[in-house]
C-alpha cells in the first residue's frame, strides 16, 4: 500500500453534512429583493410626484401589488437558477469539500489547512478557509464557476457562504474545531 498524503486510518463513516436549504435560500433572496424594490419604487413615486404626476387609488393598488409581487417572482426565477447548484461542506476523517453556490467543488486535506474563521453575520455568513499553499486543494469534478476566492497581500483564502447552511454556522465552527483544534 502507497503512502498518501490523504492517507488516515479511521472510521469512514465520520461524515458531517452542511448544505444550504433551499426554502431558507429562497426566504432569504425573497426578503433582500424586496428590502432593495421597495426603496426603489418608492423613490420612483417621489420623482414622478415631483414633476407633477398625482397618483389616483387605483395607481396606489398597482404599486402596493409590485411591491409584493416583482420580489416574489425575482426570488423565485433565482431559485430555479441555483436549485441544483446550492452550496455544501462534507468534513470526514480525510479533509474538508466544499462548494459555494454556483462554484466547483473542492477538497482540501486537514494537514493542508492553515486557518479557518467566520466571517459577517446572519445569512451573509462566510467561511474563510486558508490553505497551506495556494496549489494545496484539489478541485473535484462538477459543474460551475471557479471557486470563490480571496487574495489579500501574499494571502490565498477560499470564501465559502455558510450563513444558510443547516445546521448552522455555530454548528459548522464547533465541528471544524473539533477537527483542527488548533487553527480555529
Amino acid at each position: 500500500m502507497a503512502d498518501h498524503l490523504d492517507q488516515v486510518l479511521g472510521p469512514t463513516d465520520d461524515t458531517v453534512s452542511f448544505i444550504q436549504a433551499r426554502g431558507m435560500f429562497y426566504v432569504t433572496a425573497l426578503w433582500v429583493l424586496a428590502a432593495a424594490w421597495l426603496p426603489l419604487l418608492l423613490i420612483t413615486i417621489g420623482v414622478r410626484m415631483a414633476t407633477g404626476y398625482r397618483p389616483r387609488a387605483s395607481d396606489l393598488v398597482v404599486f402596493f401589488e409590485a411591491s409584493l409581487v416583482v420580489p416574489a417572482t425575482v426570488a423565485a426565477v433565482l431559485m430555479l437558477v441555483v436549485w441544483r447548484r446550492l452550496g455544501w461542506l462534507h468534513t470526514s476523517v480525510h479533509g474538508i469539500d466544499f462548494a459555494g453556490t454556483g462554484r466547483q467543488p473542492v477538497h482540501l486535506p486537514w494537514s493542508g489547512i492553515a486557518a479557518v474563521a467566520l466571517h459577517g453575520r446572519g445569512p451573509f455568513t462566510d467561511l474563510v478557509i486558508t490553505p497551506i499553499a495556494e496549489d494545496y486543494a484539489t478541485r473535484l469534478p462538477g459543474k460551475g464557476g471557479p471557486p470563490r476566492v480571496r487574495r489579500r497581500g501574499g494571502d490565498f483564502a477560499y470564501v465559502i457562504d455558510v450563513g444558510l447552511m443547516s445546521p448552522g454556522p455555530e454548528v459548522l465552527l464547533a465541528e471544524l474545531h473539533r477537527r483542527l483544534p488548533s487553527k480555529v
